[in-house]
This record gives C-alpha cells, sequence and structure tokens, in this order.
C-alpha cells in the first residue's frame, strides 16, 4: 500500500511540477484528431469554414486527483491569405490549476502555385493563470494558509509552416519571453519557459481516386529550461467516403533519452470520422511505466464541427 501511494503521489507531482514550471498546457495525441492548429498558430484559416473543436482529456482513470483537461479550439479564414484562431483551456491536477487562452494570427503565402507550395507564419498571443488550490489544505498548526501562490503570464508563440503537395513541416517556438518569478522561489523555479517543436509528415495516396489515405507524421519537442525532449510518432489511416472519411491510427510516444533510447512513455490507438460537417475523434494512451498498474489508461474525446463554408480565391488557405 506504502509503494502504491509512493507511486501516486510521484506521479501526480511530477505533472504539477512541469506544469508550474512552464504555465503551458503538455501536448498529448489530441492534434492528431484532425486538428494541428491545438500545437501552431500557423495552421489558422486553413480551410474553407470556422472550425470548432471541443476536447476533453482525462488522464490516469481510476487514480484520485488525476489531471483532467477541458479545451476549446475556434479558428477561421480572414480574407483570402490570413486566418484567426482562438484557444480556450481549463487544467487541473490536484490542488493545481491551469486557466487560460490563446489568440492567434496567421498568414499564409504561395510560393509555386502549380506545384502547390506555400509557406505560413504565424504568432499567439498566450494568457495564463495559474495557482495553488489551498481551500482543502491545512497546515501543522490547523490553520489554511494565506497564500496560494496564484500567477498570472503573458507570452507569445511563433511558427513557419511549410507545405508542398502533401508534405508539410510546421517549426515553433513556444513561450519564448522568460516567467515572472515574483510569487516563486527564483532559487528553484527556472524563469525559461521557451519550448520549441517540429511537426512534420506526408499523406500517401495511390492516386486523386484512391479510397485510402496513409499519413505518417512526427512530434518533436524539446525544452530549454532543462533540455529533456519527448518524440511522438504516428500513423494515420483514412478511408474515404466521398467528402466523409473514416480514420484509424496510433502514436508511440517516448522519451529522448540516450540511456534508454525509444523507450515509449505511452502507446495510443485512435480513431475517428467526419461525417459531413461534424468531426468526432478518440484515443486511449496505455502507459507503459509503473503507474499503469493503478489506472485504466487515458482517455482522449473530440467533437468538432465546421460551420459557414467560404470558398477561398488562394490555394495556400485549401
Amino acid at each position: 500500500m506504502f509503494k502504491r501511494t509512493q507511486i501516486f503521489l510521484l506521479a501526480l507531482f511530477t505533472y504539477a511540477g512541469a506544469n508550474a514550471q512552464e504555465l503551458t498546457l503538455p501536448q498529448h495525441s489530441q492534434y492528431n484528431a484532425d486538428n494541428p492548429f491545438l500545437i501552431s498558430p500557423v495552421y489558422a484559416g486553413i480551410g474553407d469554414h470556422i472550425k470548432v473543436r471541443l476536447n476533453g482529456l482525462t488522464q490516469w482513470v481510476g487514480i484520485e486527483d488525476a489531471p483532467d483537461t477541458q479545451t476549446i479550439a475556434a479558428d477561421a479564414r480572414l480574407g483570402d491569405r490570413s486566418g484567426l484562431g482562438m484557444f480556450l483551456y481549463n487544467d487541473s491536477n490536484g490542488y493545481t490549476k491551469q486557466r487560460g487562452a490563446r489568440v492567434s494570427f496567421a498568414h499564409h503565402l504561395t510560393l509555386d502555385r502549380y506545384e502547390d507550395e506555400f509557406i505560413s507564419l504565424g504568432i499567439s498571443y498566450n494568457f495564463n493563470q495559474f495557482r495553488i488550490d489551498t481551500e482543502n489544505f491545512r497546515m501543522e498548526n490547523g490553520q489554511l494558509p494565506t497564500d496560494d501562490r496564484a500567477t498570472t503570464n503573458h507570452n507569445f508563440d511563433i511558427g513557419v509552416l511549410y507545405r508542398k503537395d502533401r508534405f508539410y513541416l510546421s517549426v515553433n517556438a513556444a513561450n519564448i519571453l522568460p516567467k515572472n518569478l515574483e510569487k516563486f522561489n527564483p532559487t528553484f523555479e527556472p524563469n525559461t519557459l521557451r519550448n520549441y517543436y517540429l511537426y512534420t509528415g506526408y499523406s500517401f495516396m495511390k492516386n486523386k481516386n484512391s479510397k485510402l489515405e496513409i499519413e505518417p507524421s512526427v512530434f518533436f519537442q524539446w525544452f530549454e529550461s532543462d533540455s529533456r525532449s519527448v518524440t511522438d510518432l504516428n500513423a494515420k489511416f483514412r478511408f474515404h467516403d466521398f467528402e466523409d472519411y473514416y480514420y484509424v491510427g496510433a502514436t508511440y510516444r517516448f522519451l529522448n533519452d540516450p540511456d534508454q533510447p525509444l523507450t515509449p512513455l505511452y502507446l495510443s490507438p485512435m480513431a475517428g470520422l467526419k461525417k459531413s460537417n461534424f468531426y468526432f475523434g478518440y484515443s486511449y494512451q496505455i502507459l507503459t511505466n509503473e503507474i499503469a498498474g493503478y489506472n485504466i489508461g487515458t482517455h482522449v474525446v473530440t467533437v468538432g464541427m465546421d460551420l459557414f463554408q467560404g470558398i477561398s480565391n488562394c490555394r495556400c488557405t485549401y
């Protein structure tokens, strides 16, 4: 029983510590539900609709006070070559709480219209409120603590996206400004929030009339504060039915640890569909570490709608 408690506390405080340092949401497999705008502002405005996506992520089901996150994202084209987007989130992990928003702008340029070669530039303004919920805390003398360690941060993300035919590559820098340490101990709290990530992939189809589309992709994220990094290897298989489609796939995430190369953090099978203007996606994350024996996994659900279609005059936003 003591060992089990240790495992729970270690997992929870590891997650809480990471959030406290970065003041951002950790990336999971939500972006694979046909929603790459979650990871980069450069995708704002690509498409013919106002895209709305709601996402719910519940980690480590079966463990009390495990991380739980809800988000809503929306983006739309502005004119023929630009896009605007907004992302709202609410995140809780035990006694730590985060709420925030991200407002994004992207501009899309054509490099070669005959080869479908495009480049996009994006920027986001980030607003984050982080606090430790002290309502249920009790100090040794039985009194409630008076300091809830609340902090508000403002920051920016920038990114660039290159596309040619069915190939894509985006490079991004998140939280480019240092953190305000006024309400934290500067001895133990790093003020470097910057993390960098790359997302690339290619969509294979035998021909334009093929019903099967195969899309392998890679997501890599590196944190400047402590040089840790993770990699996702993704594979999706879409089955097209006119304008609708269904997909299945999987994500394999691992730490880039030279002492334990390719050691997985989790394996995440996924499935979803697009039916008319409705989207649904689900993924189940199978943990591979010691905590896996004490929970029934992590569930990620995405639902969405495409609204108010408007055809663009520029292929750069198709």
